[in-house]
């Protein structure tokens, strides 16, 4: 019998997403300075970029991505590799805003601290306080 090309574009988006969120687990559990963690986030990353190249409602996927990725950097001190991450992603989550952004807000405040922008902290964390709480 022959299938539906739209079921099976359905089930590969699937098992893409079911993989990136393989790879961000994966990334999250890794030692401090493995470099399997920064392979598994990159490539989580990239899978990410392309699910929403063919579907934007994967959007927030790619930002957890980001998130993951930026907070993995910062956690390896290295802030400056996690600031863009950090700022793309957050920049992706303010399209939904409410209570879903402020993790990303946070994780970008904190990125800001490590570089010593506190103003720029103190502002995202004043934004993300002033964002209703989730339901």
């Amino acid at each position: 019998m022959p299938r539906n090309g739209s079921d099976d574009a359905l089930r590969r988006s699937s098992t893409a997403v079911t993989a990136v969120e393989g790879l961000l687990a994966y990334a999250q559990t890794q030692r401090r300075w493995g470099r399997g963690a920064i392979r598994s986030v990159d490539r989580a990353i990239a899978m990410s970029r392309a699910l929403v190249a063919e579907a934007p409602e994967h959007t927030p996927l790619l930002a957890r991505a980001l998130r993951t990725a930026a907070r993995l950097h910062l956690r390896r001190g290295r802030p400056g590799e996690a600031l863009p991450l950090a700022e793309e992603a957050a920049g992706l989550a303010r399209r939904s805003g409410g209570a879903a952004l402020v993790p990303y807000l946070r994780c970008l405040a904190e990125v800001c601290q490590s570089l010593h922008r506190y103003g720029d902290a103190v502002a995202l964390m004043s934004e993300a306080d002033d964002l209703p709480p989730p339901p």
